[in-house]
């Protein structure tokens, strides 16, 4: 029904904010890293919506940027996962450490969110494994450009084990190893190295 909302920021909510166009304010349930990001009082602010409707409620969910409800949109499609509780998984992690997060197996990071179990974190990247790509962040401003290393597949997942032995999480480690240009007959260790790097900016 509404693709987006242009209008003034007018206030923080408990759950999210409110933003007046032509004189309706509407009450826009957001993430908290959303409303982090809302410009000052009196500021106008474009915001991605999602409509949800049931027979006892009508609410209106917000994003600041397509991809981000985009992966909402995918979150909710979860068996078990509602609109409250994908809030609450954007509310810890943006879009692209969710993505990162699946790729790894990270459940333990995706069940942080209030409300979500590790039996729900372990659905969530079941069922959105094939759905949420890291190339997909290809399109989105959130991140650096991340290389595309498909056929190194193996190396990888070795440097991500290495770096998670030292302590770092899954996620974390898969991240900087995605972001490492990986040459033709590299080791693992060099691609350790690599990633390392990545870690300490």
């Amino acid at each position: 029904m509404y693709s987006y909302i242009i209008g003034e920021f007018v206030e923080m909510t408990p759950e999210g904010i409110v933003i007046e166009n032509n004189g309706i304010g509407y009450d826009i349930k957001t993430s908290s890293l959303t409303a982090e990001n809302i410009p000052k009082s009196g500021e106008f602010v474009k915001v991605y919506t999602y409509l949800h409707v049931r027979e006892d409620d009508m609410s209106l969910y917000g994003f600041l940027t397509r991809d981000d409800l985009e992966v909402f949109r995918q979150l909710i499609t979860v068996s078990g996962i509602g609109p409250k509780a994908g809030i609450a998984i954007l509310s810890v992690m943006t879009g692209n450490d969710l993505r990162y997060a699946i790729m790894a197996g990270d459940s333990k990071s995706i069940s942080k969110a209030p409300g979500v179990g590790a039996k729900t974190a372990q659905k969530v990247i079941l069922e959105l494994k094939d759905k949420l790509k890291v190339e997909d962040m290809l399109n989105t401003s959130e991140e650096p450009e991340i290389v595309s290393n498909t056929g190194n597949t193996e190396l990888i997942n070795e440097a991500v084990l290495a770096l998670a032995a030292l302590g770092y999480s899954q996620t974390d480690a898969m991240r900087a190893v995605r972001q490492c240009s990986i040459a033709e007959g590299m080791s693992v260790e060099e691609l350790l190295k690599l990633a390392l790097k990545q870690m300490l900016k």
